[in-house]
């Protein structure tokens, strides 16, 4: 099974495509230390209000983990700077839930 599972990846470009891939295995490592039997994470990426000069992005980022599954959404205009804001949002959540 992949630790990593993106929905929504025909709808973007390989810029894009990379960004993703190499942010969410940089979280993964870091979520995998908060998270106990963190099992992977399922990513979906939409593109949002693509008919003018930019492009909004929307990410919604589910965690599947046996104690507790965690969810975190954003929206931005830059896709780094969502995928930033969803990580950051899960690893919050999931600090407040397991706090030992």
């Amino acid at each position: 099974m992949e630790k990593i599972k993106i929905i929504g990846i025909k709808d973007l470009d390989d810029r894009e495509i990379e960004a993703i891939k190499r942010l969410s295995e940089e979280y993964y490592a870091k979520a995998k230390r908060s998270i106990k039997n963190l099992e992977f994470f399922s990513i979906h990426v939409k593109k949002k209000d693509a008919k003018g000069q930019r492009t909004r992005y929307e990410a919604k980022l589910k965690t599947i983990a046996p104690a507790q599954d965690l969810e975190a959404s954003a929206s931005e205009w830059d896709i780094n700077a969502v995928l930033h804001k969803v990580f950051k949002e899960i690893l919050r959540i999931a600090e407040h839930k397991f706090r030992d």
